[in-house]
């Protein structure tokens, strides 16, 4: 038999690598916020993370998604989801790794940057199932303004056992949490929700209605927003009753989503369905918000870990793909893209786990509203980082066996949940207006870096100008946003990143030397030692 040609110029599998030990900036950030230890207790799942089986289970959860079974093979309702094994895999991993709700109940003071850290690492593979992981981490705090039902549930939030299936969680060794706020009637305006909820003489209520995006149906338990005379009010609601029987919970279709096609995002229809108050009648909102806060800083993680992951697969690419006579990684023109890539990466990473700290530190003004404008920004500019590193492998990279495919629909997402651009934007000022404290904690954290770089100086002046000028706020509220951003992100590098690292990202996002697209580095940038910092070491 003959052949054709000889097969060359292809590049090897990203395998065997680590994604947190190899991971300069990650590394470094870890040691910064927590401490070497915290770094090596994650030593045994930055291996896993990088290895060809994490990497199996990311695409079989995706290439086979989850089955809605809305009855049994007699007609009885069974409101179920039917997900690969492979999903079962990924959610062990994390929820057995502490990634879930484990923080909450770990007496270390480094116990949030340790799991912001192993998040971020894990989720490269698959970010799908860091929904229902998100979810379980956020309701804890929020069930905590409710003592009893803290009692009830938080043993199983923040245990590191994975228990699938519908059982009554108080049997049960880990439990997962969901959330069901919206509505399609209302959207991000959840005071415009129509679900309503009756009080019953044993304390609990009655839930009528319709939710329009329930995230992770089959998790034990859901925060839910529906309607009291007192105004909305938030309610946990489980899949299962103390009694064993299961709850009123019919699931009316899956979502059929651009991304994230491995989790379950469902529409969900309350007939009578049993719920208990969390917090206040009436105070809905601000009890959910506790959940938001948090979900924000998985956001933040989610959106810097997938410009890594594309990131990562762009250097590797071009370190093995030769063309016009020499590597791609050593073309001038390819540096340029390639550090601009990394500049982005290591901003959002550095952020994303200042913010972790922030909890560690129980810094909550700081992170109230740090992490709304990190959310807005770092969210936002992930799409166009990711559709730059798809660039960089040409035509394979828009092929499905790259990966790159699935972390392109992925990476709206983040930006989208929870209240889209505009909504995150104004509820940057709303943070800012409802408490002076937010504020000062945020400049406190910026000026840090004062003196340190005239161009940095120059913007700090710039954002207090933003925000002196009280005219026409709702309207300049993304331009405050970002603004807030990048001073943030500037204080960080300045104090803490390489000189070579900190300068370029002055020069291009605070002084404007820098083009409409990313690749446009000043002549002069040390792309070199950028890329070489931003590539993944293998350990």
């Amino acid at each position: 038999m003959s052949t054709t040609h000889e097969v060359t110029n292809q590049v090897p599998p990203l395998i065997g690598h680590d994604p947190i030990a190899g991971d300069t900036v990650l590394a470094e950030a870890c040691v910064r916020h927590a401490d070497a230890a915290t770094l090596e207790s994650l030593a045994d799942l930055g291996r896993l993370a990088g290895s060809e089986q994490a990497q199996e289970w990311g695409r079989l959860a995706n290439e086979n998604p989850p089955k809605l079974r809305t009855h049994d093979r007699y007609g009885h309702r069974i409101d179920e989801v039917e997900f690969h094994p492979a999903w079962h895999d990924l959610m062990r991993t994390a929820v057995g790794n502490g990634l879930a709700g484990a923080p909450w109940a770990d007496s270390s003071p480094h116990a949030h940057v340790r799991r912001a850290v192993g998040y971020f690492a894990w989720t490269q593979n698959e970010m799908g199932h860091g929904c229902p992981v998100t979810m379980t981490y956020a309701a804890v705090p929020a069930l905590r303004s409710t003592p009893e039902l803290a009692a009830r549930y938080e043993p199983g939030l923040t245990s590191t056992v994975y228990q699938f299936g519908l059982a009554e969680p108080t049997g049960k060794r880990g439990l997962v949490a969901g959330m069901g706020m919206t509505e399609k009637q209302g959207g991000s305006d959840v005071r415009a929700n129509t679900t309503r909820a009756v009080p019953q003489p044993d304390g609990s209520y009655r839930l009528t209605g319709h939710k329009w995006f329930t995230s992770a149906p089959m998790s034990d338990v859901f925060l839910v927003l529906a309607q009291l005379e007192e105004g909305v009010s938030c309610f946990a609601v489980p899949r299962v009753l103390p009694d064993g029987s299961r709850n009123v919970f019919h699931l009316q279709r899956l979502k059929d989503k651009l991304g994230d096609r491995s989790n379950a995002s469902s529409e969900v229809e309350f007939d009578g369905t049993t719920g208990w108050l969390v917090g206040q009648p009436g105070r809905g909102v601000p009890a959910i918000i506790e959940m938001v806060n948090t979900t924000r800083l998985d956001c933040v993680l989610g959106s810097a870990a997938t410009v890594r992951a594309a990131l990562t697969q762009a250097i590797h690419h071009a370190r093995h793909r030769r063309a016009f006579g020499a590597l791609l990684v050593d073309q001038p023109l390819m540096q340029n893209v390639l550090a601009d890539l990394a500049l982005e990466s290591e901003a959002a990473t550095v952020l994303a786990v200042r913010l972790a700290a922030a909890l560690d530190g129980g810094e909550s003004a700081f992170l109230r509203l740090a992490g709304a404008a990190a959310k807005f920004w770092v969210c936002k500019r992930t799409p166009g980082v990711v559709a730059e590193a798809m660039e960089v492998l040409g035509g394979n990279g828009f092929v499905e066996d790259s990966g790159l495919p699935r972390l392109y629909r992925q990476a709206p997402l983040n930006s989208i949940w929870e209240g889209s651009g505009n909504v995150i934007a104004l509820d940057v000022l709303r943070a800012m207006g409802r408490s002076s404290d937010t504020l000062a904690a945020v400049t406190a954290e910026i000026d840090l870096a004062r003196g340190a770089d005239s161009r940095f100086d120059d913007a700090v002046n710039r954002l207090s100008a933003e925000l002196g000028n009280t005219d026409g706020l709702p309207f300049r509220a993304r331009r405050i946003a970002g603004l807030l951003t990048l001073c943030l992100q500037g204080s960080l590098l300045l104090r803490h990143a390489p000189a070579t690292v900190a300068d370029v990202f002055c020069a291009t996002r605070l002084a404007g030397d820098w083009g409409a697209v990313l690749g446009t580095l000043p002549a002069d940038t040390p792309v070199d030692k950028i890329v070489e910092r931003a590539s993944i070491v293998t350990v």
